[in-house]
């Protein structure tokens, strides 16, 4: 039964470990094939490195990867406990339901289709937005894909929009899960909705918020690259704000053509990664080990 997950996770975790070298080296093609151009490679050490941080790129990429994450965590954690707790409380479960599947439906659609969304509400001429705006007797439409200063905005709550009612469903499922005993006993004793959820609900999957904050916390140096090069269009007055480690790894290798540097940025990205989320864990083990994911 494991047999199938073990040869995936060799196949396509550990055997590309391997490419990491290429970080260390000025990668050039060899006509013999992909391991003979890795090992045929001049070693440069950490000299791409040193060129990746000695560029502007490397703190615009670092800054909007961090600070996108830590929005996403701290508002998705929100909205999704909100969420869960919402549902959970509907009298009516088929209700429920409808409302659980409707939230849900964005998480699998693609982000080419939510661009071509988001593009209906920002298109210049026929943008719903910009169709508001005149209503409202403003006469010169907004260039949104040419004005920098709305997209963090935009790419928040298009992620939020896209993801919420999916990191709402293990929360549903954990407060699913408590003893309506709880519940009861605070009845009795005159408590109302709120004490209820703020005593019963919150303490009780707060490990699992725990939990899931550092997987999260984990991933903050990693970011979804269909929310940052697709909604976007790619648009080059945006990379200010829309240029993270993932498309500057996509751009290294797609236009430059530079596979050391892109190899560089990502193995960056993953070794601070891995390093918050032990310095993550540890400081949670300091405050209650039994919250600790390890």
């Amino acid at each position: 039964m494991v047999l199938p997950g073990t040869i995936w996770l060799l196949l396509f975790s550990y055997l590309p470990m391997f490419g990491t070298v290429i970080a260390f080296k000025n990668f050039r093609y060899d006509p013999n094939g992909f391991f003979a151009s890795i090992l045929n490679s001049e070693w440069v050490a950490f000299e791409n490195f040193k060129f990746l941080f000695n560029t502007n790129d490397a703190w615009i990429i670092t800054r909007n990867t961090v600070l996108y994450n830590l929005v996403f965590i701290v508002v998705g954690l929100i909205l999704a406990v909100f969420v869960a707790i919402v549902l959970s409380e509907l009298a009516n479960k088929r209700l429920s339901k409808i409302y659980q599947t409707g939230m849900l439906f964005p998480h699998f659609l693609s982000w080419v289709v939510v661009s071509y969304f988001v593009f209906t509400f920002l298109s210049v001429d026929r943008g719903l937005l910009n169709n508001i705006l005149l209503w409202f007797g403003v006469e010169d439409p907004i260039s949104w894909y040419n004005e920098a200063k709305y997209w963090p905005v935009i790419i928040v709550l298009t992620s939020m929009w896209k993801g919420v009612g999916y990191g709402s469903i293990v929360y549903l499922a954990a407060i699913v899960g408590i003893d309506k005993n709880y519940y009861e006993a605070a009845m009795i004793d005159g408590a109302n909705k709120w004490q209820q959820i703020r005593n019963i609900t919150i303490p009780m999957i707060t490990p699992l918020i725990v939990i899931l904050t550092i997987l999260n916390v984990g991933r903050i140096f990693s970011a979804d690259f269909g929310l940052f090069f697709q909604v976007p269009r790619d648009s080059g007055p945006l990379y200010s704000v829309t240029n993270v480690i993932d498309t500057y790894v996509y751009r290294g290798i797609t236009t430059m053509g530079d596979i050391s540097m892109s190899t560089a940025a990502g193995l960056y990205q993953s070794i601070v990664g891995f390093a918050l989320v032990m310095l993550t864990n540890y400081l949670v083990q300091k405050v209650d080990k039994e919250y600790a994911l390890f």
